[in-house]
């Protein structure tokens, strides 16, 4: 299991202060910022792209960026945002033609590289993959907007892929983004997530830190 992760998505930050917003999460405790990409065509719904993840590097953002495309075709845009400053980027691989090579194209621009299921992609999309991936990234909701509930399904996928993981022996994160909260945060490490994503959870909330210390109580409590 990998040392605790919380990446906070600023799919749920104040975009007229985003700059600000990220340093204050950060300040306030999280690891990583996670970034949305929504195309309005792979999901419906349209965000943001390379450009905005090169601000926060040149606002001087030096946290890692975990970039998820939910973007279809993805392999045009991932030399972009390697370029923009991504640290990690995740995609979906019904938004691929071929994902064994997407995700070799993302290694060769120096970057990270994690595969995303959906609550219905089956977790054997990972069989012959696994070993090549950095991190797997569960969606507890179906993609596309923020600000979701829970499903609660997740938690047996999450029990199934840390399986896989642990067999595998490599080094790989297991990551959770969806409804996530701090009083469920517990509840799906203990399930085998080590990394999490939170938007409105945090950014909804007047004191950021304490959000986040709950959070990384509730997964220390979790993990015994």
């Amino acid at each position: 299991m990998q040392p605790t992760v919380i990446a906070p998505s600023i799919l749920s930050a104040n975009f007229a202060r985003l700059g600000e917003e990220v340093d204050r999460v950060l300040a306030a405790g999280a690891d990583w910022v996670h970034f949305d990409v929504m195309d309005n065509h792979y999901v419906p719904n349209l965000t943001i792209g390379p450009m905005v993840c090169e601000a926060l590097r040149k606002h001087g953002v030096a946290a890692p960026i975990d970039v998820h495309l939910m973007v279809e075709p993805v392999d045009r845009i991932v030399p972009d945002f390697a370029k923009a400053g991504a640290s990690l980027i995740s995609f979906h691989p019904e938004a691929s033609a071929h994902v064994h090579r997407t995700v070799q194209l993302i290694k060769a621009h120096g970057c990270q590289a994690g595969l995303v299921l959906n609550p219905a992609t089956p977790v054997e999309a990972l069989e012959w993959v696994l070993e090549d991936l950095d991190l797997v990234l569960l969606m507890s909701v179906n993609p596309g907007f923020g600000g979701q509930a829970f499903i609660p399904s997740a938690l047996a996928k999450l029990r199934r892929v840390r399986e896989m993981i642990d067999r595998s022996g490599k080094p790989i994160r297991l990551e959770i983004d969806g409804g996530v909260k701090a009083d469920n945060i517990g509840q799906i490490a203990a399930a085998g997530a080590d990394t999490f994503v939170a938007g409105s959870a945090i950014f909804n909330a007047p004191d950021y830190a304490e959000v986040i210390y709950r959070m990384k109580a509730a997964v220390a409590a979790a993990r015994g």
